[in-house]
């Protein structure tokens, strides 16, 4: 079937070859068999001239031709002898003479004693000769030989010949089964030349050949400007194509980075891979995570996963290809959705910061009201000491987070979880000796601290018992180093988890599902992995819960700025 962007008018590819092909073998067959022709009729000539030659010689050289011509009437001994040699040998006549050129004998009898028509003189003089001549049956080769007497002189000559007409016929013979082979042949390739253009026609369907130049020119044009990437994997998961953009996000290109720290190691993307090493590979082989693998080269489609690797967090699609019924690979789509992520995160923090504004101007609203009651009754004082006793508090929240974080994104983060927190009753503790300088990327902090502040919230409402819910929070500078601590009085974590518990999907919430659930300690540990640190996971700390330690090295001019200088 003719696809709807073949133009029409126009011969497809698998047409044209087919009658380049036709033209070829035709060319082909004729050169041969005008070849074999001409071989042919020079073979039949040849073996003529043999024939005539041999059986000439024979007969001069037989004594009964000698003692023949001795008697007074040599016909009546030669003419029975040469008819008998002719039908043995084949030849068309034999024709025995007289030096005067008297003929002995002939196919014909009634043309015996007239005179030979045709050249003797070479045989008069002793040599045998052979040429083409028109006698008496027509033309024929011929060849004339001289019988020499005991005195070794001409005393008769012998001609055999083989008719033109006689030998034409052989050729027709010839040509007949040449005609045939040739036949044979031409069809032969004729049918290979049609199962090759029907294939080649499958495979292009029908297009023509400045239209697969102009498509194959435009396809390549949109892959590498599609901002999407886009990997097309063959049935055994080798890559047939892999656009720049995919080498891109895959990390497929350019030098290749470290490895990250053990604690954090196996969720990432590889760098490093050539451009022209990728094409025939299998995805196993290129050192992408194992869920990422498992995903690329899946029967099934899958619509918007998520993956987290090392530096990005990409949105996956792929859709089986098939072909009567039978699956030929998979096309898989990526997005990068790492920008979109954190700028999620940062509207989660501010989201949490107004429900936190929300809720204090709700408490606040009640304690006005409490205010203004105790005035009414007339106790001023405990009205005074109602107002300022919470409004201390929360200022002195307000003042550690401020004096400690130097990012304002980071306190308003701290702020925010901490009110939310106290939605839910549990008790968030902000360490006295905690300090944040503006030395990280605040997007990469509030990635790692929200997600982390989070878990440990869910945690501690979740493995409320007698004792009260809490989470605290404690960072640093240490060796160069800043260093954040979460922890919780939850249930704590199986430390047979903890490999696992930075892959995407990972959780112990029961209700959700899979959906929604398993991103944050993933988007943790892509932060950390991206700026060059590790992360540490405490089965049970001194609340009895999951310790979170996260170490991200400072940049060098922050660590000498801390200590007062140092080489230059």
């Amino acid at each position: 079937m003719r696809p709807r962007w073949a133009a029409p008018g126009r011969w497809s590819l698998a047409r044209q070859l087919l009658v380049l092909q036709a033209a070829i073998v035709g060319l082909l067959v004729a050169a041969g068999a005008a070849l074999a022709f001409l071989d042919s009729g020079r073979a039949v000539d040849d073996s003529a001239a043999q024939t005539v030659s041999a059986v000439a010689a024979s007969i001069a050289d037989a004594p009964t031709v000698r003692a023949a011509l001795a008697d007074p009437a040599p016909s009546r001994l030669l003419q029975p002898y040469a008819e008998r040699v002719r039908h043995d040998t084949g030849v068309d006549f034999i024709t025995i003479m007289s030096p005067a050129g008297i003929r002995y004998t002939h196919p014909n009898p009634s043309r015996i004693g007239g005179p030979f028509v045709g050249n003797t003189a070479p045989a008069l003089a002793g040599r045998t000769f052979t040429e083409t001549y028109t006698g008496t049956l027509g033309p024929s080769v011929r060849t004339v030989a001289p019988v020499f007497g005991e005195d070794h002189r001409v005393v008769a000559l012998v001609a055999v010949g083989i008719t033109v007409k006689a030998i034409s016929a052989e050729l027709r013979q010839r040509l007949l089964a040449l005609g045939a082979v040739a036949a044979a042949v031409l069809a032969v390739g004729m049918a290979g030349s049609y199962l090759v253009s029907a294939r080649l026609r499958r495979q292009t369907r029908g297009v023509a050949p400045d239209e697969l130049r102009g498509m194959f020119e435009y396809y390549e044009a949109i892959l590498h400007a599609v901002r999407e990437g886009l990997l097309i994997l063959d049935r055994a998961g080798r890559i047939v194509l892999c656009n720049d953009a995919a080498r891109h996000l895959l990390d497929l290109g350019g030098p290749r980075t470290p490895s990250p720290p053990a604690a954090v190691r196996g969720g990432g993307m590889p760098r490093g891979r050539a451009s022209g090493e990728l094409r025939g590979r299998n995805v196993a082989e290129l050192g992408l995570p194992e869920e990422l693998v498992a995903t690329l080269v899946s029967g099934e489609r899958r619509s918007d996963e998520i993956h987290v690797g090392d530096t990005r967090v990409l949105v996956v699609n792929t859709s089986p290809v098939r072909s009567r019924d039978r699956v030929m690979g998979n096309v898989v789509t990526l997005r990068d959705h790492t920008e979109l992520q954190a700028l999620t995160g940062e509207l989660d923090t501010v989201r949490g910061f107004a429900e936190s504004l929300r809720s204090q101007a709700h408490e606040a609203a009640n304690r006005l009201h409490t205010v203004v009651s105790l005035v009414e009754l007339g106790r001023s004082e405990q009205a005074v000491e109602f107002a300022t006793a919470e409004l201390a508090s929360a200022q002195r929240l307000t003042d550690r987070v401020v004096g400690s974080v130097g990012e304002p994104v980071l306190a308003a983060l701290l702020l925010g979880k901490s009110a939310e927190a106290g939605e839910r009753g549990v008790e968030l503790v902000i360490g006295e000796d905690s300090v944040i300088e503006g030395t990280i990327e605040p997007r990469d902090l509030v990635t790692i601290l929200g997600n982390l502040i989070d878990n440990a919230v869910d945690a501690a409402v979740e493995g409320a018992g007698d004792r009260p819910p809490r989470v605290a929070v404690s960072a640093g500078e240490q060796d160069g180093a800043l260093v954040l601590e979460v922890s919780d009085s939850g249930p704590g974590v199986d430390p047979s988890a903890v490999p696992a518990l930075f892959r995407r999907g990972w959780t112990t919430k029961s209700s959700g599902g899979p959906v929604g659930h398993g991103l944050g300690l993933a988007l943790v540990g892509q932060a950390v992995r991206r700026n060059g640190g590790d992360v540490r996971v405490s089965a049970a700390g001194p609340d009895h819960g999951a310790v979170f330690t996260v170490r991200l090295p400072l940049p060098r001019r922050t660590v000498e700025a801390g200590h007062g200088g140092g080489e230059p």
